[in-house]
């Protein structure tokens, strides 16, 4: 995130300031300069150390909680500690312990187990976004009669999604026309793009009989409803983390897993977060909800070489592990890549 005036730091006062960051992090205790120099490594006196502080804090980086306390982080200070380390991240990103050949063609098991894995590793609230229907292409369909006017229509795609949509009529179905639509739409929908025009033509036929066309209008939404839905979004270490918070932040996430039943206000917030091909840290006002004012978001995108799927992220307090959260978030988007770009190779 750029900043309306770009902050220019000294060498040392980056290194003083990321140890700041790093020490407040691990510790939540205000951080001075003694221990700066103790713990940091730092070839400076705790004088010199003392005046970067105060001038880190005249810059909107640093704050003092207490009138004797040390220094602790602003919203500002972890803000540009994060693009420091967005800005120095190695091409290719580092291992994750992610395994998902195992699921074959089923994207949902994939980007499930992708956030069971993130909040294991980082305790933080993992969020994946899945691809959108319309990416998918249709694998099979079955058209089940219920009741005498009682239709299903189950939707299998190509990520090995399924969907199920049940249609009422005003008089009894043709068992022959229920079976014949089976057979149509298996035959021309298989391999058709969600949501492409192919799909809405072989849905229209006009050399089809009255009877059909009908009976095919009525099931549409069973397959342009899949392509016009909201994209999904799925979660991971909600149950169970609020047994291990401190205190202080039982409040803060009481809030966010309350946002959780908004998902498409989150959905809407990694929409405009993402950028199509590098990682992105959210702190805080950077996300307009007003349940995250005091959380950020750590996220990457996946998917193919020329298009972006989703995207892979985590929630926590602004007083997180931002290189560990980085470098889980990419390396776990690079692993759901490749996983993807195999389920896609032929859509």
């Amino acid at each position: 995130m750029a900043f309306e005036v770009e902050i220019q730091l000294t060498p040392r006062q980056r290194a003083i300031l990321a140890s700041v960051v790093q020490e407040y992090v691990a510790t939540g205790q205000p951080v001075g300069s003694k221990l700066l120099v103790a713990r940091a490594g730092l070839t400076v006196s705790p004088s010199t150390v003392r005046n970067e502080l105060a001038e880190l804090e005249a810059r909107g980086l640093l704050m003092h909680p207490h009138t004797s306390a040390g220094r602790v982080p602003t919203e500002r200070g972890y803000r540009f500690y994060a693009d420091e380390l967005l800005a120095r991240q190695d091409p290719r990103p580092g291992h994750f312990p992610l395994e998902l050949s195992a699921l074959r063609r089923e994207v949902d098991s994939a980007l499930q187990a992708t956030t069971e894995m993130l909040s294991s590793v980082t305790r933080l609230l993992a969020l994946v976004s899945a691809p959108s229907y319309e990416t998918t292409t249709v694998r099979h369909v079955e058209v089940l009669l219920l009741q005498p006017q009682t239709a299903m229509v189950v939707v299998i795609t190509s990520t090995g999604g399924v969907t199920k949509r049940v249609f009422g009529f005003d008089e009894p179905i043709d068992p022959g026309l229920a079976h014949w639509a089976r057979e149509y739409l298996n035959e021309r929908l298989a391999g058709v793009r969600l949501g492409s025009a192919h799909l809405r033509r072989q849905l229209e036929d006009l050399s089809l009989s009255g009877a059909e066309r009908a009976f095919l209008a009525k099931i549409r939404p069973a397959f342009i409803g899949l392509a016009e839905a909201e994209q999904r979004l799925f979660v991971g270490g909600a149950a169970g983390l609020l047994d291990e918070l401190p205190d202080q932040e039982l409040g803060l996430y009481r809030r966010v897993l309350t946002t959780l039943e908004k998902r498409a206000a989150l959905l809407e917030i990694l929409g405009e977060a993402l950028d199509s091909r590098r990682p992105f840290v959210r702190v805080g006002g950077d996300l307009a909800h007003p349940a995250l004012q005091d959380v950020a978001l750590v996220g990457a995108s996946y998917g193919l070489a020329n298009r972006v799927l989703g995207a892979v992220s985590l929630l926590g307090p602004v007083r997180m592990d931002y290189e560990k959260a980085i470098r889980s978030v990419r390396g776990a988007a690079f692993e759901l890549s490749r996983f993807v770009e195999e389920v896609y190779e032929d859509n």
